[in-house]
């Protein structure tokens, strides 16, 4: 991995990046394209990146809307507001710490200098003077969003007030990425040909607002990208042997570099062929992400083992690159699959070692028969393979997911009533899961049993057992080691998760709360977490004989009647319930 920088923006080293995204500058707050910008891969860091510029700013500027005394950069927690935009303040900022002054980055950079007057501004046909007053819900005259905050320019004859990086818009430009033709700018799809390009060739972006296009090429790009233009070519080994250039017009492709197909502005390789979308250069090398267990490699040619990625289960295309696992021999993933921001933690793992982000043992083995478990670790736990109890008990229960020990192996303590199911003492302190790219971590809980309480939330059960908690997610240790694809005796075909709105568990046919279910790619089967983590048996003191989950299909016709002998009611075979397959009984 390329060597970081430490600089004054951010609390974790940055590394300069040639991949360009879309997205949210930390410093500026701009969601725009960056390109060759900074990102941290830092784990407390959710993909947190900046702009050149941003990441570049200075420690210490001296302002010439605050004279008497310089402006340090800091990282801002406070509650205040921007002097220029009167925007709310968080992180990366410029204070005075005598005059209690603040301005963000965005605004101090675009106020160096504030000129008085302009005789002859680009973007109108009069004169502009700078205010200095507050102007609140005012439409710019260029790009018509609202103008707020101090420091506006305003035409006095037109009363038409102007966002201070709107005065310098040209009507008309000339741009390396078109220089054949001029680009002249339009207010708005709706003074553009109906047939002519709408979004931004560049960055793939649309305005709503201002657009530069020539009419001869139909060639169209946004404001951001006439100042901030992507390169015209970009020398990066990693992602390719040869320079590559930017192509500036509109072409359908498969990127080699993923196999996606692109339908905008690739880089090319005139010398091999070799073409890719904007966002494949610099793709990470090695990652985790939370639909798997092991570290994944981009390789640039995957082979004929492989053939459907693990994140969106669609075809990978063999002849171009993607991620692989080395112990996994058929696992494979789309490189915009893998890097999505709901998958993949952000952090680039190349040139780290691979045993530093294996899990930590649950216990440590003191004999064939005996551990010493985090969760307790005052007193040894004994493995007790042929049931702690010989009878139905409701009051033994495991300390990790509450459940009855019955007759399963499970480890308990000589000195106190701490019981484990063998299985739950072997759950790992950290694991991956699909609902957040953050990985897991085992805990306890509270000891404190009134705070002890929590709810998952992917079955919404009410558990004071152990949680895998990652963030603001909290899950049972029932939920938590679910993972892709699920092979539930309920149904023929692997279950996958979703995130929908509007479904109906098939299991007990009601409307899902929460828009995260477990699907099946090949028919209408929906299910919910609670009902994927219901036991195949269990045993109830209605009958003295277990009793096994009943499932039918929904498109099977079954005409046996069952009763519910605890409500007394006939059961929908529908719904699945518990049966005794010996007496015929159902609950």
């Amino acid at each position: 991995m390329e060597r970081s920088v430490d600089l004054p923006i951010h609390k974790h080293p940055l590394y300069h990046s040639s991949r360009f995204i879309n997205g949210r500058c930390r410093g500026c707050k701009q969601i725009s394209p960056i390109y060759g910008g900074y990102r941290c891969n830092d784990s407390d860091c959710n993909h947190v990146w900046y702009h050149k510029d941003c990441a570049e700013s200075l420690p210490e500027i001296n302002h010439p809307s605050h004279p008497e005394h310089p402006l340090c950069l800091i990282d801002y927690r406070g509650n205040g507001t921007c002097a220029f935009c009167g925007g709310f303040l968080f992180g990366p900022t410029y204070h005075c710490s005598i005059c209690d002054f603040h301005t963000d980055i965005a605004c101090a950079r675009k106020l160096l200098p504030p000129l008085a007057a302009i005789e002859h501004p680009k973007c109108h046909n009069h004169s502009l003077v700078l205010l200095e007053k507050q102007v609140k819900k005012d439409p710019c005259g260029v790009c018509k969003k609202t103008v707020s905050g101090r420091y506006p320019y305003v035409c006095l004859e037109c009363d038409v007030y102007f966002h201070v990086e709107c005065i310098d818009i040209s009507r008309e430009v000339n741009h390396p990425s078109h220089p054949a033709h001029t680009l002249v700018l339009f207010f708005g799809h709706e003074s553009l040909p109906h047939d002519a390009q709408k979004t931004c060739l560049l960055c793939g972006e649309g305005s709503d607002h201002l657009i530069y296009h020539c009419s001869v090429c139909n060639f169209s790009i946004c404001v951001y990208c006439r100042v901030n233009p992507p390169p015209l070519a970009i020398e990066h080994l990693k992602t390719h042997e040869h320079m590559i250039s930017l192509l500036p017009r509109r072409v359908e492709f498969i990127c080699n570099a993923c196999g996606v197909k692109g339908d905008g502005c690739p880089y090319i390789c005139l010398q091999c062929g070799y073409l890719l979308h904007r966002k494949c250069i610099d793709l990470p090398r090695v990652i985790n992400i939370n639909r798997h267990d092991h570290r994944i490699t981009l390789t640039r040619h995957l082979g004929h083992q492989y053939s459907k990625c693990g994140v969106c289960r669609q075809s990978v295309n063999i002849y171009y690159g993607g991620y692989s696992c080395s112990l996994c021999p058929n696992y494979v993933v789309h490189p915009q699959c893998a890097t999505r921001d709901d998958v993949w933690d952000g952090i680039e793992l190349e040139g780290t070692p691979g045993d530093i982000d294996q899990d930590i043992a649950p216990f440590q083995v003191v004999d064939d028969n005996t551990i010493k478990h985090f969760s307790h670790e005052n007193h040894n736990l004994m493995l007790n393979k042929n049931g702690v109890i010989t009878h139905y008990d409701e009051i033994t229960r495991c300390q990790a997911c509450v459940l009855p020990i019955l007759y399963d192996p499970s480890y308990s303590c000589g000195q106190c009533n701490y019981v484990l199911h063998e299985r739950c003492a072997n759950l790992p302190r950290k694991r991956r899961h699909v609902f957040n790219n953050k990985p897991f971590t085992l805990h306890v809980g509270d000891k404190d049993s009134s705070k002890n309480w929590f709810e998952c939330d992917a079955c919404r059960t009410v558990s004071n057992g152990f949680r895998y908690v990652s963030g603001d997610w909290m899950l049972d240790v029932l939920c938590g080691p679910i993972s892709e694809p699920l092979l539930h005796d309920g149904h023929s075909h692997p279950l996958f998760y979703y995130k929908t709105q509007g479904k109906s568990c098939s299991s007990c046919h009601n409307k899902m709360a929460k828009p995260r279910v477990l699907c099946c790619d090949t028919c209408d089967f929906y299910l919910d977490f609670y009902c994927a983590n219901l036991p195949e048996t269990v045993e109830h003191s209605c009958d003295e004989h277990p009793l096994s989950l009943f499932h039918v299909e929904n498109d099977v016709i079954y005409d046996n009647k069952y009763w519910c002998d605890i409500c007394e009611t006939e059961t929908d075979p529908k719904k699945w319930f518990y049966t005794c397959y010996d007496c015929g009984d159902a609950t």
